[in-house]
């Protein structure tokens, strides 16, 4: 679920700039896979996280839907807490609709 309007607006700069880039990355699964997280996530993130997130959107978007479905390893630098927790974030253990 996006966020209202009022609550990017609570957010600050750094993390207004992540949420957009999250959403508008150009490869649309990527998007919902970074974006979703960032919806949920984004607030609680340290610092140190932020960076790390920031450092997996700039990977290719090729790159991080191979790295998040498992198809490919995980570069070990993109291989951070930032990263399990994207991957564990989009991670189900039985159907979504059932």
């Amino acid at each position: 679920m996006t966020p209202t309007a009022s609550a990017r607006a609570a957010l600050d700069p750094r993390r207004r700039k992540i949420l957009f880039r999250a959403w508008h990355r150009g490869m649309r699964e990527v998007d919902l896979l970074l974006g979703g997280f960032a919806d949920a996530e984004l607030v609680g993130l340290s610092e140190a996280e932020l960076d790390d997130f920031e450092a997996l959107m700039e990977a290719l978007d090729r790159d991080v839907f191979a790295w998040l479905t498992g198809e490919t390893l995980v570069p070990e630098a993109f291989n951070t807490g930032v990263f399990r927790r994207v991957q564990a974030f989009h991670r189900h253990e039985r159907p979504v609709h059932g």
